[in-house]
């Protein structure tokens, strides 16, 4: 199915191209309007003025080497974003969605992270199917790397993606872009090393039957 417009809902700079890198570039290939929308950032308390400056410079660049049309960010400070008034956060997610007008959404899975749960919860009131949320033709989760795979084995709920989309044209840009993120990205055999994040796409691919690929939860879709 082609796509005019998708928006990609991260909680933090990377982790849009840590689950969707591949997708992203993809998209945007196929004549797809991608728009990116940062909800939180490495801000203060816990964070300085400078760290964010520094991942949303990283972030611009990661951008346009996958083809990201818009970029947005809500400036939040990460871990904060539960101080945020609900009918707040959740505003802004659907100012974003009848700004952009998507057809695709891709959003975070709820995993271990509270960002990563509170800007899923966002998402789910924001894409529902009234308005500007009735154009969505698609909507799933993205793993994210060090934060999905964490969770509690059947206490909590676990990642199952019913979806892959085949990145093997597009896995160097995945990597590459995620390279930008210099002060996100860890050694090996930490979970967001760019082996960790070959060794994933690689195994989802696989799973599938192709080398390489983004595995994704499908969460609303029509056809």
């Amino acid at each position: 199915m082609n796509y005019k417009r998708a928006l990609i809902i991260t909680p933090h700079p990377d982790d849009e191209i840590l689950g969707a890198g591949g997708y992203i570039k993809k998209l945007s290939e196929s004549g797809c309007e991608v728009n990116v929308l940062t909800v939180s950032g490495h801000l203060p308390p816990l964070y300085s003025e400078e760290a964010f400056a520094i991942t949303v410079k990283e972030a611009s660049k990661a951008h346009a080497l996958v083809g990201v049309a818009h970029s947005q960010y809500l400036k939040i400070p990460a871990t904060t974003i539960g101080d945020v008034p609900i009918n707040e956060l959740n505003g802004k997610v659907v100012d974003a969605v009848n700004t952009f007008k998507p057809s695709l959404v891709l959003c975070p899975y709820p995993d271990r992270h509270i960002d990563h749960r509170l800007v899923f919860d966002a998402a789910m009131v924001a894409t529902r199917p009234v308005g500007a949320g009735a154009k969505i033709r698609l909507l799933a989760a993205y793993e994210t790397l060090s934060e999905t795979h964490w969770n509690a084995p059947h206490i909590e709920p676990n990642f199952t993606p019913n979806w892959v989309v085949e990145i093997t044209d597009h896995i160097d840009k995945k990597i590459n872009a995620l390279k930008c993120y210099e002060s996100q990205v860890v050694d090996f055999p930490g979970a967001r090393s760019i082996q960790a994040v070959e060794a994933l796409a690689k195994f989802r691919g696989t799973q599938v039957g192709f080398a390489y690929g983004e595995g994704m939860q499908v969460i609303r879709m029509v056809s």
